[in-house]
């Protein structure tokens, strides 16, 4: 079993940075990519960032202001966030990409970008 612990979220101002931390344990070598997801209220989860190796992938409406960022010595990935907008208020989420197992779901961590 994986168990995945989000951290870093908190009240920003429209504009401002965030980090994001997800700290993996427990059955970890089976994880091969891992992906934030985020998940307003009244939508659905949506990924955010992935990454797998080198390889990373963003959605169109976070690209050029989200990194995500992984130190595999510390089985953990970081979610940096810059130039945050309101839309991007949001339960923030690490899980493996794709989702394996929905067991792997933490409890999340809050976003809220004020304007």
């Amino acid at each position: 079993q994986v168990q995945l612990v989000e951290s870093g979220g908190g009240l920003v101002q429209a504009g401002g940075s965030l980090r994001l931390s997800c700290e993996a344990s427990g059955s970890i070598f089976r994880i091969n990519a891992m992906g934030w997801y985020r998940q307003a209220p009244g939508k659905q989860r949506e990924l955010v960032a992935g990454i797998r190796g080198s390889r990373t992938n963003y959605a169109e409406s976070v690209k050029g202001r989200f990194t995500i960022s992984r130190d595999i010595a510390k089985n953990t990935v970081y979610l940096q966030m810059n130039s945050l907008k309101s839309e991007d208020t949001a339960a923030y989420y690490c899980n493996t990409w794709p989702v394996y197992s929905s067991a792997y779901w933490g409890q999340g961590t809050q976003v809220t970008v004020a304007s």
